[in-house]
């Protein structure tokens, strides 16, 4: 049977989830002699590839299973080996040994001291259903923090205390919405005039939400590793407004297409798809205002950023879009 392997964490030091069961030779050891030992002493199935060290016990290269055995008897490991090793130092964390794994994509990798002698091997079975668990686990608390409360503070808590922390941030959306209608009722002759405009209203609103979602999620985790300073919030102001650009330009496009193969109507179309321009940009730039800004008045942009940001984008958006189309289809 083999052997369980705990859960790991991705902080965990990687020296915590080695596998033992590794096999190395001397690199002066021929195909033949090779072959033999493992004959005699026998090798893990879990085994991939064979380590090579040299007099000093030190790693020096990596034999392959398959040139093992497909290479001729006299040969020797020195001239099989791959010299090219890419190899995990014992200080590493399991979320180094990940990263590891992402950019070379292979199967193990041997775990070195500082004198580069092997103390075992990790291999991509530690990063299974255990782990790709942890992380779906850890995104669901980040997506309903940013819906307005922390999935930590409501789990098992009594429904008096659950509804204390969700509450509040659903009196925003109910604000922001009622503040939206207000702003709507305005409106009414253009919207009489061109009823297509309301057609495409709750797809320009949803457009702007989903984008200002977008660059909250991406916010935040900026916030998490770097520190926030003018430099970095200029930086990625440009950024994101560039990307802003390009994605109103896009969605803007599409939904001019729409318009017109459906009703056959320019002018709408046009105001349609300026709006959706205009506000995908408004919703990219709170996405990424608000959690910073939150951020630097000590406050917990998980907890806050996605309602504030996404009120702010829907009275954006419904301004943006009623007062363009007042302005061009009278």
């Amino acid at each position: 049977m083999p052997p369980t392997i705990r859960t790991p964490h991705l902080q965990d030091p990687i020296r915590s989830h080695l596998r033992a069961d590794w096999t190395s030779f001397s690199e002066n050891l021929t195909v033949d002699e090779v072959l033999q030992k493992l004959r005699h002493e026998g090798v893990g199935e879990r085994v991939v590839y064979f380590y090579v060290t040299n007099e000093e016990g030190r790693l020096v290269g990596v034999v392959p299973t398959r040139r093992l055995l497909t290479s001729t008897g006299e040969k020797q490991l020195s001239d099989l080996m791959v010299r090219n090793l890419v190899m995990i130092p014992d200080t590493a964390t399991v979320l180094d040994a990940c990263e590891f794994f992402v950019m070379h994509k292979f199967l193990a990798f041997p775990v070195v001291d500082s004198d580069k002698r092997m103390i075992g091997i990790v291999d991509v079975q530690m990063f299974t259903d255990e782990v790709f668990d942890l992380a779906e686990r850890e995104r669901a608390d980040a997506a309903f923090e940013a819906l307005g409360f922390s999935v930590s503070q409501v789990r098992d808590a009594h429904p008096l205390r659950a509804f204390r922390f969700r509450f509040p941030w659903l009196i925003v959306t109910i604000v922001s919405g009622t503040a939206s209608a207000l702003l709507a009722s305005l409106f009414v002759k253009t919207l009489t005039g061109s009823i297509v405009l309301a057609f495409f209203m709750t797809l320009v609103l949803g457009l702007g939400e989903s984008v200002a979602s977008q660059s909250i999620t991406v916010t935040i985790q900026a916030l998490r590793s770097v520190a926030p300073s003018r430099r970095w919030f200029l930086h990625a102001l440009a950024r994101e407004f560039a990307t802003a650009m390009l994605l109103g330009l896009a969605c803007g496009s599409c939904v001019v297409g729409i318009v017109i193969a459906w009703r056959g109507e320019i002018a709408p179309a046009l105001v349609i798809g300026t709006g959706v321009f205009l506000s995908l940009i408004a919703a990219s730039l709170f996405g990424l205002c608000v959690p910073a800004l939150l951020h630097s008045l000590k406050l917990d942009p998980q907890i806050a950023a996605g309602p504030v940001s996404l009120a702010c984008s829907d009275l954006c958006t419904v301004t943006v879009y009623l007062t363009l189309a007042a302005m061009a289809l009278g």
